[in-house]
């Protein structure tokens, strides 16, 4: 599928499945691109799925940084309304959680359910993202590698078999994305926006996860009314690499309970 080009930027992204069919938006993490995606998309073949990789990601153009939060959810708005799909589920993971989030406040006519994945209303302090910013501005990413692989694996992460591809997947992220799009996650606090929301809501959760520990997700899952929570073991904080299958499952299971597909 050819880019989509905005009046001020070009993003990748793909849209597979059955036209007319219920609308998917998956929104990656920081350092990984679209492609976090495949195993779980591949299992969901009812459902119109729209991915992209987010400004400075994958195959998207690479602005300068920093990025305002506020400018990564309009890019998904732009692309959602490009691609005239209404009444979207929108699941995020990390990152792409707190742009879900910021979307469902913003276009609450566009989203009809979350799925926040391994994510927060807030994630750190702005004092260790700015610490990791200047490290990568320095170092380069492949100084942080080794350190973010055992965040988002646990203790067992040189052996975990997703660790090969994530870890080149971060390395090979422009730093200047990275860094404009840690910038975001830096100046970010939903907890009064988020604690707004009304729509159904899953949030997972991966019991080896250093990034968002499952308590974490579980006290932002508290703040939508009747949001459930998902916990999966064995799985750090990201879930959809690591047991692909587990996770389409209870993606699934949550779309079609909420009569989505």
């Amino acid at each position: 599928m050819p880019p989509v080009f905005l009046p001020d930027l070009r993003l990748n992204a793909t849209l597979q499945g059955p036209p007319g069919a219920p609308a998917l938006v998956l929104i990656h993490a920081l350092g990984t691109s679209l492609a976090l995606w495949d195993g779980v998309a591949a299992q969901l073949p009812r459902h119109r799925i729209l991915r992209l990789d987010l400004r400075g990601h994958g195959a998207s153009d690479v602005p300068p940084a920093p990025y305002a939060m506020g400018a990564l959810v309009r890019d998904v708005e732009r692309l959602i309304d490009h691609f005239g799909l209404t009444e979207t589920v929108v699941a995020g993971v990390s990152l792409g959680g707190m742009i879900a989030q910021g979307l469902a406040v913003k276009r609450l006519d566009l989203v009809r359910g979350l799925v926040l994945s391994n994510t927060a209303a807030r994630i750190g302090t702005a004092a260790q993202w700015q610490d990791r910013i200047a490290t990568v501005r320095e170092q380069g990413l492949e100084a942080l590698a080794d350190a973010t692989m055992e965040r988002w694996l646990g203790r067992g992460w040189r052996d975990n078999p997703a660790m090969p591809g994530l870890r080149a997947g971060f390395v090979r992220t422009d730093p200047q994305g990275w860094m404009g799009c840690a910038a975001a996650i830096a100046g970010t606090d939903f907890y009064e926006t988020t604690a707004t929301l009304r729509l159904p809501t899953l949030a997972i959760a991966g019991a080896n996860d250093g990034s968002t520990p499952p308590d974490l997700v579980r006290e932002t899952a508290g703040l939508i009314p009747g949001a459930r929570f998902q916990l999966i073991r064995g799985a750090g904080h990201l879930p959809m690499a690591e047991k692909p299958g587990e996770y389409a499952a209870i993606l699934g299971a949550f779309l079609c309970d909420i009569g989505h597909g």
